[in-house]
């Protein structure tokens, strides 16, 4: 069993607010077609949950681990992997304001619950995809473009037709946790109810025919300050995804 893991671009990304601690977007996501990993499925029998794979991080760290975990209460879940071990193909840089390890977790949950015949919903499999990462719910919903609200939980598709996206990924390493404290301490700003209705019912191609880099994503300021080097690669048509240091343009109409 084989299945790709799309990545993801935010075609804008603005902060409407704060609560508890996290702050609410308004984002549109969209998939990436032509970068993806590929999660496997290998039969072979282990003593224990068995992911291969190169990860910068600890097997507990992973995100697909993490997933499993929240699995692990389903019996025939546990016995499939003394059977089974999965094999991830990474092509999608980590944490490159892509979803990676989102997507990663979300094509894991969703390969379980077809392998086992868990019988869940997208919207069961959203929320334990919600415990994991915020950006796990949009992957699982496996929409091509979709308007995403809340800290990531709350996800509605878009109809639009399929972006052509080229992506570039400098190595420049870029900190969420710091790019989020910098935008709250020197950046921050919400975006009304009204704008972001009028957003999430725009196209993408319009959006960023009509938007600037820096009015596009709310973080990509806060990243720049903390990591001037990203500005080179900041060219006319080119946005920023997530909290970086990925860029991103849509050819859709370009020869």
């Amino acid at each position: 069993m084989i299945k790709k893991s799309y990545a993801k671009v935010n075609i804008f990304l603005k902060i409407v607010g704060i609560k508890d601690n996290y702050h609410l977007l308004a984002s549109r996501f969209v998939l990436v077609k032509n970068l993806f990993d590929e999660v496997s499925f290998i039969k072979k029998n282990v003593e224990s949950f068995t992911l291969e794979g190169n990860f910068s991080c600890s097997l507990e760290k992973n995100t697909v681990y993490k997933a499993y975990k929240e699995l692990e209460q389903y019996e025939k879940v546990k016995d499939f992997f003394q059977s089974h071990i999965v094999k991830i193909d990474k092509n999608i840089p980590e944490f490159a304001g892509l979803g990676g390890g989102s997507s990663n977790a979300a094509t894991f949950l969703n390969m379980v619950n077809s392998a086992c015949s868990l019988n869940l919903s997208k919207d069961e499999l959203a929320k334990i995809g919600a415990k994991i990462g915020a950006d796990v719910p949009f992957f699982v919903y496996e929409y091509d473009s979709a308007n995403v609200s809340g800290v990531g939980e709350e996800v509605v598709e878009f109809k639009e037709e399929c972006l052509d996206i080229e992506v570039i990924t400098p190595k420049i390493a870029c900190d969420t946790g710091k790019i989020y404290k910098t935008f709250r301490e020197k950046f921050y700003k919400e975006l009304s109810k009204d704008k972001a209705k009028e957003l999430f019912a725009t196209n993408s191609i319009d959006i960023l025919n009509n938007l600037k880099i820096e009015n596009a994503n709310d973080l990509y300021l806060p990243a720049l300050s903390l990591s001037e080097n990203l500005k080179d690669y900041a060219k006319d048509g080119w946005f920023f995804s997530g909290s970086g240091s990925s860029f991103f343009r849509i050819n859709n109409g370009k020869s």
